[in-house]
This record gives C-alpha cells, structure tokens and sequence, in this order.
C-alpha cells in the first residue's frame, strides 16, 4: 500500500475526530489481485480546557489537599478489584492491620485471571482505598501503606 494513501487516512480520521477508521480493499484475482487493509485507532487526548495553569493547580494541590504520608499501592494493571479470595470469605487485608513485604492485599482479576497483588513494602494499612468488586484502571491507587 502506497505510503501517501495512509497518511491521507490518518488526515482523515483527524480533520473528522473519528476514534476509528477501518478500509479494506479486494479486486480481481492471480495478478491482478490487490488485498489492502488498513485499521486506524485513535487514542482521545484529555481535555485541558478549563483547567488552570500547571503552576496553579500545583499551588492549589499543596494549600488544599496535604498529602497523606505513607506508601500507596497501585493497581499493575486494570480489571476488578477484589479484596477477598472468594465471595462470602474474609478479606485479605483490612485498615489497620499490619503488613509484610509479600503479602497478599488483594485480587485483581484481569482477562478471566485472578492476579494477587502483594505488599512491596511492610508497614501498617492505613487505608482502602477501593470498594470490593469494582472496576479499576492501571495506576489507580489501592492502598496505603504508613
């Protein structure tokens, strides 16, 4: 496929806001034949309209909302939060109680795969920061870990 009709495609699906553009192509058959497919994928990028300065949300951040000490655990990887090991069982963790490098905090179930997600640091929970059986994104913050 010749390079220009790929560009023109990803103009296309710009100029259009499109977040996917699919095109195939099937003519004739033995020397003639021509396959050509192409699969567009656009990835939204955030809105900054409204926001403030970065200057500004900093500055606001550090007047109104202090950072909690501790260590947050963070999801590996999106999919279903999970703090027990079955339905109906007792957590794995709750606040308060203390913690050792290794040990199970809870399950994240990705792709049909329960996933244990352990400690990296020892200390106490001080913090749970997600509800059983919700849906979580990669980086959202589980735990906290003073």
């Amino acid at each position: 496929m010749d390079l220009r009709k790929v560009k023109r495609f990803i103009e296309l699906a710009e100029a259009n806001s499109l977040a996917e553009l699919e095109v195939s192509s099937r003519r004739g058959s033995g020397e003639e034949r021509l396959d050509e497919h192409v699969r567009i994928v656009r990835v939204p990028r955030p809105s900054t309209s409204g926001l403030p300065a970065p200057a500004d949300a900093l500055a606001q951040t550090t007047e109104q909302a202090p950072v909690a000490p501790g260590h947050v655990v963070a999801a590996p990887m999106s999919g279903t939060f999970y703090r027990a090991p079955a339905p109906g069982e007792t957590p794995f963790i709750e606040a308060g109680d203390t913690v050792a490098v290794g040990d199970v905090l809870c399950i994240v179930e990705s792709m049909k795969m329960m996933n244990q997600i352990e400690s990296e640091v020892a200390g106490r929970v001080a913090a749970v920061l997600v509800a059983d059986g919700v849906p979580i994104e990669t980086g959202a913050p589980l735990f906290r870990i003073t």
